[in-house]
Protein backbone atom coordinates (compact mmCIF):
# COMPACT_ATOMS: atom_id res chain seq x y z
CA UNK A 1 0.00 0.00 0.00
CA UNK A 2 1.31 3.42 -0.89
CA UNK A 3 2.30 5.73 1.96
CA UNK A 4 -0.43 8.32 1.31
CA UNK A 5 -3.15 5.69 1.06
CA UNK A 6 -1.92 4.00 4.25
CA UNK A 7 -1.89 7.35 6.04
CA UNK A 8 -5.49 8.03 5.01
CA UNK A 9 -6.61 4.54 6.06
CA UNK A 10 -5.03 4.99 9.49
CA UNK A 11 -6.66 8.41 9.87
CA UNK A 12 -10.09 6.95 9.03
CA UNK A 13 -9.58 4.14 11.56
CA UNK A 14 -8.69 6.62 14.29
CA UNK A 15 -11.71 8.75 13.40
CA UNK A 16 -14.14 5.81 13.50
CA UNK A 17 -12.66 4.44 16.72
CA UNK A 18 -12.98 7.82 18.43
CA UNK A 19 -16.44 8.52 17.01
CA UNK A 20 -17.86 5.12 18.07
CA UNK A 21 -17.58 6.14 21.73
CA UNK A 22 -19.15 9.61 21.43
CA UNK A 23 -22.80 10.62 21.06
CA UNK A 24 -24.14 14.16 21.25
CA UNK A 25 -27.65 15.10 22.37
CA UNK A 26 -29.53 18.39 22.41
CA UNK A 27 -28.69 18.91 26.10
CA UNK A 28 -25.07 17.79 25.74
CA UNK A 29 -24.00 18.15 22.08
CA UNK A 30 -20.85 16.82 20.46
CA UNK A 31 -18.07 19.44 20.20
CA UNK A 32 -16.38 18.50 16.93
CA UNK A 33 -13.08 20.03 15.78
CA UNK A 34 -11.75 20.12 12.22
CA UNK A 35 -8.42 21.53 11.17
CA UNK A 36 -7.07 21.98 7.70
CA UNK A 37 -3.71 23.40 6.71
CA UNK A 38 -5.21 26.87 6.59
CA UNK A 39 -8.32 27.02 8.82
CA UNK A 40 -9.69 25.61 12.05
CA UNK A 41 -13.39 25.11 12.66
CA UNK A 42 -15.56 23.72 15.44
CA UNK A 43 -19.20 22.71 15.68
CA UNK A 44 -21.71 21.73 18.32
CA UNK A 45 -23.72 18.84 16.88
CA UNK A 46 -26.89 17.09 18.06
CA UNK A 47 -26.45 13.52 16.76
CA UNK A 48 -29.96 12.39 17.64
CA UNK A 49 -31.63 14.92 15.34
CA UNK A 50 -28.56 15.07 13.04
CA UNK A 51 -28.29 18.85 13.17
CA UNK A 52 -25.49 21.31 13.72
CA UNK A 53 -26.51 23.61 16.56
CA UNK A 54 -23.64 26.12 16.46
CA UNK A 55 -20.43 26.59 14.53
CA UNK A 56 -17.35 28.81 14.47
CA UNK A 57 -14.35 29.06 12.18
CA UNK A 58 -11.18 31.06 11.70
CA UNK A 59 -12.81 32.36 8.50
CA UNK A 60 -15.14 34.41 10.73
CA UNK A 61 -12.29 36.02 12.67
CA UNK A 62 -11.26 39.55 11.83
CA UNK A 63 -7.82 39.08 13.41
CA UNK A 64 -4.53 39.20 11.55
CA UNK A 65 -0.98 38.79 12.74
CA UNK A 66 -1.71 35.84 15.03
CA UNK A 67 -0.46 32.33 14.49
CA UNK A 68 -2.83 29.42 13.83
CA UNK A 69 -2.81 28.18 17.44
CA UNK A 70 -3.87 31.60 18.76
CA UNK A 71 -6.58 31.79 16.12
CA UNK A 72 -7.79 28.31 17.14
CA UNK A 73 -8.09 29.48 20.75
CA UNK A 74 -10.20 32.42 19.56
CA UNK A 75 -12.45 30.01 17.65
CA UNK A 76 -12.97 28.01 20.85
CA UNK A 77 -13.79 31.18 22.78
CA UNK A 78 -16.21 32.31 20.06
CA UNK A 79 -18.03 28.97 20.11
CA UNK A 80 -18.06 29.00 23.93
CA UNK A 81 -19.74 32.41 23.91
CA UNK A 82 -22.32 31.25 21.34
CA UNK A 83 -23.02 28.17 23.46
CA UNK A 84 -23.55 30.28 26.59
CA UNK A 85 -26.07 32.45 24.72
CA UNK A 86 -27.86 29.32 23.50
CA UNK A 87 -27.98 27.91 27.04
CA UNK A 88 -25.57 25.03 26.45
CA UNK A 89 -23.29 24.42 29.44
CA UNK A 90 -21.83 20.96 28.70
CA UNK A 91 -20.56 19.23 25.58
CA UNK A 92 -18.78 16.01 24.65
CA UNK A 93 -15.41 16.75 23.06
CA UNK A 94 -14.68 15.01 19.74
CA UNK A 95 -11.12 15.46 18.52
CA UNK A 96 -11.71 13.35 15.43
CA UNK A 97 -8.59 11.71 14.05
CA UNK A 98 -6.28 14.41 15.43
CA UNK A 99 -3.97 14.19 18.41
CA UNK A 100 -4.95 16.29 21.42
CA UNK A 101 -2.29 18.98 21.20
CA UNK A 102 -1.62 22.18 19.30
CA UNK A 103 -4.64 23.68 17.58
CA UNK A 104 -7.09 21.00 18.77
CA UNK A 105 -6.10 21.58 22.39
CA UNK A 106 -6.24 25.36 21.89
CA UNK A 107 -9.85 25.15 20.66
CA UNK A 108 -10.82 23.09 23.72
CA UNK A 109 -9.01 25.46 26.11
CA UNK A 110 -10.70 28.48 24.53
CA UNK A 111 -14.14 26.92 24.95
CA UNK A 112 -13.40 26.00 28.57
CA UNK A 113 -12.23 29.54 29.24
CA UNK A 114 -15.70 30.80 28.30
CA UNK A 115 -17.42 28.38 30.69
CA UNK A 116 -18.27 25.44 28.42
CA UNK A 117 -17.62 22.16 30.27
CA UNK A 118 -15.96 19.62 27.98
Amino acid sequence: MKNIKLKNVKRERRKKRNRAKILGTAEMPRFSVFRSNRYTSAQLIDDLSRKTLLSASTKELKVSGKNKTDQARLVGEMLGEKAQKAGIKKAVFNKGSYLYHGRVKAVADGARAKGLAL
